[in-house]
């Protein structure tokens, strides 16, 4: 053998396949790991009060790593903490794994296609650390386009054709210049709450928007916010499960089979 003359006797190109798997394989190894930073460990159905079944699979989960947040403070995950708040459901039958049936109001408990999740209870910032979305009031910098229609004083109008307000205001998306929320006057000056402007249909000959999600009525029930001028992350999440569980439970009629 000569010196340096490796390739005479090693096939390098399977040499490189193998490192490549070997690579590959870790590779996937580590990206499991990772995506179990949230979520995880799971919670099996067989938990109860007093025990509580972990189920995390393999690999196990990564070791802990905090992260520094844009706009201050740290978080550590994963960090294994749970949500505390009880679920207004039951399950339908006896076997493991089987649908939930609301036990009270499911649009306002956060039940089946209103459920949300335990979000942090601060605003989104902007780059410049101030509050990202919040009404024409405060983003006075902000206004409609004039070729658009203006929103404000027209009547909302819920999938039961009723008056359930009117909207009263507009909020805005500093950061990408959009409508994100519709401020609806409920009750005269009484309630005032969001609608999301996904859930909403304009219909200008009359002067009105349309909400197919729920009723008028039911926007006496929209949840309120604790600071009148601006969002949180997790009120943001509970208002816009509020319209979205609408589209199963807002009537009777819509839970039950097309056929």
């Amino acid at each position: 053998m000569y010196t340096g003359d490796l390739t005479r006797y090693i096939d390098v190109a399977q040499v490189v396949l193998y490192g490549f798997w070997i690579f590959f394989g870790a590779l996937i190894i580590y990206l499991r790991m990772e995506d179990k930073r949230e979520g995880y460990p799971l919670e099996s159905d067989r938990t109860n009060r007093t025990k509580r079944v972990r189920v995390v699979g393999w690999p196990d989960m990564p070791a802990p790593k905090t992260f520094i947040l844009p706009h201050g403070g740290t978080v550590q995950v994963p960090n294994d903490k749970r949500e505390t708040r009880e679920i207004a459901a039951r399950p339908v039958g006896a076997p493991l794994g089987g649908p939930l049936e609301p036990t009270g109001n499911p649009m306002v408990d956060g039940v089946g296609p209103a459920a949300w999740a335990e979000r942090s209870d601060l605003p989104d910032y902007t780059i410049d650390n101030v509050p990202k979305i919040v009404p024409l009031r405060v983003a006075t910098d902000f206004e409609v386009e004039p070729r658009d229609p203006d929103p404000r004083g027209m009547r909302v109008v819920g999938c039961d054709e009723t008056v359930g307000g009117v909207v009263c205001d507009v909020w805005v998306d500093r950061s990408e210049p959009q409508i994100r929320y519709l401020e609806v006057d409920v009750a005269e000056g009484q309630r005032r709450v969001l609608l999301p402007i996904g859930f909403v249909r304009f219909d200008t000959f009359r002067n009105r928007v349309l909400v197919k999600s729920i009723t008028g009525g039911q926007f006496a029930q929209v949840p309120v916010l604790a600071n009148p001028d601006q969002v949180t992350l997790l009120e943001e999440d509970i208002v816009c499960s509020y319209y979205a569980g609408g589209h199963l439970y807002a009537t009777p009629s819509r839970q039950e089979p097309l056929v």
